[in-house]
């Protein structure tokens, strides 16, 4: 199958510009435009038309961090599972502000591909000279699209305007957020509903990426899931809804979880068959520079350790990697570390040391063959990690930084031909379904059928599912990447199970015992949402889905006040301590994050969120 090839369609983008933030599109000759009417002269037109829409799921010249800003900042750094240092931080202690650049930037792009979207509804149902087929299956794959951001601005800022089919900023310049969030999820869920009915199992033309009938009814599923939490005296059927929607994709739909986890971060490993909804961006190897890139996408250099050439803008907690039990791979799969002390008390949980020498990651990045540090003497990431002026743990994600170098070496520059670093951003696996059909099952009644789907993934993670699975084609890209820079192939791939007598424990067996956070703390929660949620963290450290799919669950408040209690510990105290420093009070109202002071101004009619008002309306 092939994947579908997402391009900017000048009419269609310049007409739809969303948000009011942006004046270019003034700044045009005649000759960009493609008029309207031209993607509905045919069906082969009309596909290109809705490719304009396809094209806001990468980085745009606008945005052109969406995919890690602004969806790693609310999507993962609130649960302090992943963290920052600079300015980033206000996004692990909740002091954003209406002023904060990724907020705005995510607002924008969201709101430009829902522009998008509209005004290509909008002539589509309109045309006559477009086959039903390929009209039917048009409208449900924009109605799918439009969904998605609408999902995403309500997960992050709660009640937002809501603009329909021929709306966009240019037209409708002011609009008030939903009157209600049942109004609200109400117009989301009708998106999701009607894509699923007019959407098959397989993309249109077998061309991944585009939105199928399975992408529609995960999605759908979540927004029960979602107005259940916004509108709690409506919960009990919005989660029998939610499960329906859950179990069809399971039942009837094509996918099947990957044998390992590890591999659905190789370049290899995209648009596996449990992959549901992604932002793949790979160039492949026949790439020569900057010009012929699809999208500037700078993720190696954000997430990598910052001595083997990265930024810094990405580091994982202490608390999240010592909440996996021995055996469980999802950890090694999913992080490097630095070669950090052991032995030392403060490196401790119950006596034992926290940091797992044996890992295949500890000390290196076993995909690259490299030295965490590259191995520099004295380097402050053997013991922790300072940039920024500030302590951070000396942990990378290896979901994000698997194959690209970050940095030089060998006289190798990265910034020349070894720039390029393919990267899989998941919205939706199999993982997401299976972990949200389970709270739904705990939800109404059926505990059983939750603890089943969860051993399913737990089993997974411990390796079971790929014992005899030959992995070695999944290091083609890697081995690639060593020889450029002149590294040791690879002749096995470095996080495998081969023992068929492994086992692991059962989830009810483990979250209904004496079960705490690795700070020793017990949870308030029921032993239940303590499973799913812990499960989810192990599953979707680093994916966009984690801090939403905790927050809808109403587990964020325990998340925090026990997996990361309020700690003195500051400043050079941190080195060699491993636990987070916080000192702030988790508030839930502050999730639902401050519309930019950009929007507000110029459109008078929305008002700003309670938790951020301050002497006026405008929360200025």
């Amino acid at each position: 199958m092939k994947r579908i090839v997402t391009i900017g369609i000048c009419g269609l983008g310049l007409l739809s510009l969303a948000s009011c933030n942006n004046d270019e599109f003034l700044d045009v000759t005649d000759t960009d435009f493609i008029p309207l009417s031209a993607f509905y002269e045919n069906d082969d037109q009309a596909k290109l038309g809705m490719n304009g829409v396809y094209d806001m799921m990468f980085p745009s010249s606008q945005d052109g961090d969406w995919g890690f800003k602004p969806n790693l900042f609310s999507g993962t750094h609130p649960t302090m599972d992943t963290q920052c240092t600079g300015w980033d931080v206000k996004f692990l202690d909740q002091s954003w502000d209406a002023t904060t650049t990724e907020l705005g930037s995510g607002w924008a792009h969201a709101y430009h591909a829902i522009a998008r979207a509209n005004i290509f509804l909008e002539g589509l149902e309109k045309a006559t000279t477009v086959s039903d087929e390929v009209k039917n299956k048009l409208i449900g794959e924009a109605r799918a699209v439009r969904g998605f951001f609408y999902h995403y601005l309500a997960t992050t800022w709660g009640r937002v305007p809501m603009l329909g089919t021929g709306e966009d900023y240019n037209n409708t310049p002011i609009k008030a957020k939903a009157d209600s969030y049942e109004e609200m999820w109400d117009f989301i869920i009708d998106d999701f509903k009607g894509a699923a009915e007019l959407l098959d199992w397989t993309p249109m033309d077998n061309q991944y990426g585009r939105a199928t009938k399975g992408m529609a009814l995960s999605y759908l599923g979540d927004a029960y899931m979602w107005k259940a939490y916004r509108c709690p005296d409506q919960a009990a059927d919005c989660y029998a809804k939610a499960k329906a929607a859950l179990k069809d994709v399971l039942d009837n739909g094509p996918y099947k979880l990957q044998p390992s986890f590890s591999t659905l971060w190789d370049p290899e490993g995209g648009w596996s068959k449990e992959c549901i909804w992604a932002q793949v961006i790979d160039e492949g190897e026949g790439w020569t520079g900057w010009s012929n890139l699809s999208t500037n996408f700078n993720l190696k250099w954000y997430v990598a350790c910052p001595e083997n050439g990265g930024w810094g803008s990405l580091f994982l907690s202490w608390e999240w990697y010592a909440c996996y039990e021995q055996g469980d791979e999802r950890r090694d799969a999913s992080c490097c570390t630095g070669a950090v002390p052991v032995g030392a008390d403060s490196y401790k949980e119950n006596g034992k040391d926290i940091v797992d020498v044996t890992s295949p990651s500890y000390g290196k990045h076993p995909f690259l063959n490299i030295e965490v540090g590259n191995g520099t003497a004295g380097t402050n990431t053997k013991q922790y990690h300072f940039f920024n002026g500030e302590y951070a743990p000396a942990i990378w994600t290896t979901k994000l930084w698997r194959n690209g170098h970050a940095g030089d070496l060998n006289n190798v520059g990265s910034w020349g031909w070894g720039m390029w670093a393919p990267a899989s951003i998941y919205y939706k696996r199999l993982p997401n379904v299976m972990l949200d059909y389970a709270e739904c099952c705990f939800r109404t009644g059926e505990e059983e059928k939750g603890w089943a789907e969860l051993d399913k993934l737990r089993r997974r993670a411990f390796g079971l599912d790929e014992v005899g699975v030959d992995l070695t084609p999944y290091l083609k890209h890697h081995n690639f990447v060593c020889d450029k820079f002149g590294l040791p192939q690879l002749t096995e791939y470095p996080i495998q199970n081969k023992d068929a007598s492994k086992t692991f424990k059962p989830a009810k067996e483990l979250y209904t015992a004496d079960y705490t956070s690795p700070r020793g703390r017990k949870f308030s929660s029921e032993p239940w949402k303590v499973a799913v949620n812990e499960e989810r963290r192990k599953e979707f450290n680093t994916e966009w889905c984690l801090r939403p799919d905790m927050q809808k669950s109403g587990f964020m408040a325990d998340h925090i006040e026990t997996n990361y209690p309020t700690d003195a510990t500051k400043g050079d105290a941190l080195k060699n301590y491993p636990w987070s420093h916080r000192e702030f009070t988790y508030d839930d109202k502050r999730m639902d994050m401050p519309f930019p002071q950009d929007e507000l101004s110029k459109n008078t009619a929305l008002i700003q969120n309670d938790a951020y008002l301050g002497n006026n309306s405008k929360g200025e």
